[in-house]
């Protein structure tokens, strides 16, 4: 049985190798449809796994609050949810500030942490270096609803939160620039007017310049934190800003047409990490009516919750790999439907040689396995062509379009298998066709 194998498949090699350009094209369908489902998982796999990186990045079960700061207050149009009194005159909010954190805390259950956030842009100095930075005043359940590790060092403790004493910590590409041969923990560094002590390094986040970009976040690694409490009293608390000068600042703007705005807001950002995912919603929405009450009415404010957009945003890209998978998938099928097309006009066009192999010896299974091999191999030289091509395509689109693919082994495996599958399941026909002509009748076929 096995030398009849060998037999048929030396024969069905010969068919195949004898009529090269027309094994070519019939192998066409098969070589695109596998390479286009390479192609596509991948890209499929590489934006499921930036979704993934990108929710990392903002957090699991994040709700983010973030003052607009665009317009003064009480002047944001109707759409934007400014209420104005009666006698024409806009309401006047304080922004958002440590008591909306308090009230979050003590009245809205669910929420585990909070993480309020400054971030004022300054300039850092060291042994006659200097260069822009960023200086973020945090509490320590910043780092971690952040998911930041420390490298070396130490968290901020109850002393540094309460006193606002002059420490920091840094990102690890600022302990690159500033302290590229010595170790920084106990050492100062001058940030802005003020001498922070460094009391910890962050491990290295690594984000792409599109992550950054999509999510509106900043390279975290040249980021320095010191405690809320410095932050605000030791260089900036916007809410100290007094009534008189916040008309005076409106004043200027009117003047200015607009072109100067003012951030009256104490903190520039509100995380808050909710327990229950399913209850993310509701939260925010009783956040935000409770916020426009304290705000006296006037949405200065803006609620996203990031995880959930991003899984949304998944949903569609999962979408359009389906169809494109479909589509892939297709392309497959007319291939297949392409072998048995051909095959079957082999058939007509070796029955002599049918005729010839029957009379002869050959059974029909004998020429069933002839034509079925002759239809497995097309399709799966068209598979390891196509194979090729796809990792060629995944590749290339990753370094020319610079959309992140990740080829997988089940993807080529699963392609594959296809291809395989395909040239069987529609070699079959071909194969009975040709093993129902009739020895006698073939030898005298014209």
């Amino acid at each position: 049985m096995f030398r009849k194998i060998l037999s048929n498949l030396a024969i069905a090699s010969e068919a195949v190798l004898s009529n090269k350009i027309r094994s070519i094209l019939t192998a066409l369908g098969i070589i695109f449809g596998v390479a286009a489902v390479i192609a596509m998982m991948a890209i499929g796999s590489g934006a499921q796994q930036e979704i993934l990186e990108q929710i990392e990045l903002v957090g699991v079960n994040n709700i983010v609050i973030t003052p607009i700061i665009e317009q003064s207050e009480g002047e944001l149009d109707e759409t934007a949810g400014a209420v104005g009194t009666q006698k024409g005159k806009k309401n006047l909010s304080l922004g958002l500030n440590f008591m909306d954190v308090e009230s979050i805390k003590n009245m809205i259950p669910g929420i585990d942490m909070v993480s309020p956030e400054i971030v004022l842009e300054t300039e850092v100095s060291r042994q006659g270096f200097r260069r822009s930075a960023k200086l973020v005043g945090v509490e320590n359940t910043y780092f971690e609803i952040s998911g930041f590790e420390l490298s070396e060092g130490e968290y901020f403790n109850k002393e540094h939160l309460k006193k606002g004493v002059p420490v920091c910590i840094i990102g690890k590409s600022i302990k690159s620039k500033f302290f590229s041969r010595e170790e920084p923990i106990g050492k100062y560094i001058k940030v802005g007017r003020h001498w922070l002590k460094v009391i910890g390094v962050l491990e290295e986040r690594i984000i792409s310049d599109k992550s950054m970009s999509n999510l509106g976040i900043r390279d975290y690694n040249m980021d320095i934190y010191t405690p809320l409490s410095t932050a605000l009293m030791r260089y900036e608390n916007r809410a100290m800003v007094t009534n008189a000068l916040i008309q005076q600042a409106r004043m200027n703007n009117a003047q200015n047409e607009g072109n100067t705005d003012v951030n009256y807001h104490q903190l520039d950002r509100l995380v808050l990490k909710v327990s229950n995912t399913e209850q993310m919603n509701s939260i925010a929405q009783v956040v935000s009516k409770m916020l426009k009450r304290k705000h006296s009415q006037v949405v200065d404010y803006e609620i996203s919750i990031p995880e959930l957009l991003l899984k949304q945003q998944q949903r569609t890209k999962n979408i359009f790999n389906f169809v494109l998978g479909g589509i892939a998938g297709i392309s497959l099928l007319v291939g297949g439907i392409g072998i048995m097309n051909i095959m079957l006009a082999s058939v007509m066009e070796r029955i002599k040689e049918i005729g010839l192999r029957m009379s002869l010896g050959a059974t029909r299974l004998d020429i069933i396995f002839q034509f079925l091999l002759e239809a497995v191999m097309i399709s799966f030289s068209g598979g390891a062509i196509g194979v090729l091509l796809g990792l060629g395509a995944a590749f290339g689109i990753a370094e020319l379009a610079e959309i992140p693919t990740i080829v997988s082994p089940f993807s080529i495996l699963l392609s594959f298998g296809v291809a395989v599958t395909v040239g069987i399941v529609f070699g079959i026909a071909p194969a009975k066709r040709a093993a129902e002509q009739d020895p006698i009748t073939s030898l005298r076929y014209e």
